[in-house]
């Protein structure tokens, strides 16, 4: 199933637009300012920098008429990423490992679903690295799934700077699946 997501440059869906429904790392050509989203299909994340760098935010199928007030973020989106949809049969398409350390060093702990709340579960919120082997994931940097968040794929993140965190906590983190 493919994803679109379509840019407005007024609040409330007015003023131009531009439709996408694939991953874009440069969106400045298309146009200059974002105030409204509507995803009507699929999951998106959208980060304020070209090429997938910056602050990023998760948007999920529905309207945002006034994408700036909701999100506390600017004006600014410079790039998209779709986010595949995955439907898990008995958790077996998500595992991830968080380290303590820096390039998958000290304490691992092994998640394959949601947790609210790390600090609970493992008496820890620190985390430098950690290895995606199955799934999408988002981080958040607060427990329940609050604050900032970080998209993470496939893939080994030798440092939290390489999923764009500012520091090494996190607080909580969900599989992303269709729903």
């Amino acid at each position: 199933m493919m994803g679109k997501i379509i840019f407005y440059e007024n609040k409330n869906f007015g003023g131009r637009y531009y439709e996408c429904m694939s991953d874009c790392s440069d969106l400045h050509s298309m146009f200059e300012r974002c105030r409204s989203i509507r995803v009507e299909s699929g999951m998106f994340m959208i980060y304020d920098r070209p090429s997938y760098m910056g602050n990023q935010y998760f948007m999920k199928r529905g309207e945002y008429s006034d994408y700036m007030g909701m999100t506390g973020m600017n004006d600014c989106v410079r790039s998209c990423r779709m986010i595949p949809m995955v439907r898990p049969s008995h958790g077996s398409n998500f595992r991830m490992r968080l380290y303590e350390h820096f390039d998958m060093g000290g304490q691992m702990m092994e998640l394959m679903d949601d947790c609210p709340n790390l600090m609970d579960r493992f008496r820890n919120f620190n985390f430098n690295s950690c290895n995606v082997m199955d799934g999408h994931w988002l981080l958040y940097e607060q427990p329940n799934y609050r604050g900032r968040h970080y998209y993470l794929r496939p893939g080994m993140y030798r440092s939290f700077s390489d999923w764009s965190g500012n520091s090494s906590r996190i607080g909580s983190l969900r599989r992303l699946m269709d729903l």
